[in-house]
């Protein structure tokens, strides 16, 4: 199945979904790592590379992913969700999606600020287009720190939801990502968000 339906993500979401969510957390404490390496660590030129081509593919994934999801429908809640859950699921995606354009500016901000390009993969090179702003590595780091810290929060916050719908509320939800399960869903549920 390709196309997203109300009661299932389809085979593109899917791989959307866990394509990006690998090196969301991945990202974070190669971050962390690299910024207590010394000059003379041999990983010191070596995990910033995979750190700028990994946050590259991120970003890439994520503007796929925003296509792809505003072509598509969402399937719709289960029965067993309440409103207040809905509402609280939607605004915690939204704010994922938020957060990881603007970690991902932050980090472009940071490593163009001497107006060099940025690697990715050794396939291509994407251009410093914004340079020369003073302070520009110093302020973009700090808030590149900030927004990846709430990454970290937010995707706990949304992996606690998943696991509590599968573990204490023993619905589908967390089944749903995985492309398994047959979903009940009420098309009701869905009118009543609006």
């Amino acid at each position: 199945m390709i196309k997203n339906t109300p009661e299932r993500y389809g085979i593109p979401a899917i791989l959307l979904h866990w394509s990006m969510a690998l090196p969301v957390i991945g990202l974070f404490p190669l971050g962390l790592y690299m910024t207590s390496l010394d000059y003379y660590h041999p990983l010191y030129q070596t995990a910033p590379w995979w750190h700028k081509s990994l946050g590259l593919l991120v970003f890439l994934l994520l503007v796929i992913r925003l296509i792809w999801r505003g072509i598509n429908i969402n399937p719709y809640p289960l029965p067993t969700h309440r409103f207040r859950g809905i509402r609280l699921s939607l605004l915690v995606h939204r704010l994922l999606y938020l957060l990881l354009l603007f970690t991902c500016v932050s980090g472009y901000l940071i490593t163009t600020a001497d107006g060099r390009s940025i690697e990715f993969f050794n396939w291509f090179e994407v251009p410093a287009l914004i340079g020369g702003i003073e302070q520009q590595e110093d302020v973009a780091g700090d808030i590149h720190f900030v927004l990846a810290v709430s990454i970290v929060v937010l995707t706990a916050l949304h992996v606690a939801g998943a696991f509590k719908h599968h573990f204490i509320d023993r619905d589908e939800t967390l089944k749903r990502i995985f492309g398994v399960g047959q979903s009940i869903v009420i098309k009701e549920k869905q009118e009543n968000m609006k």
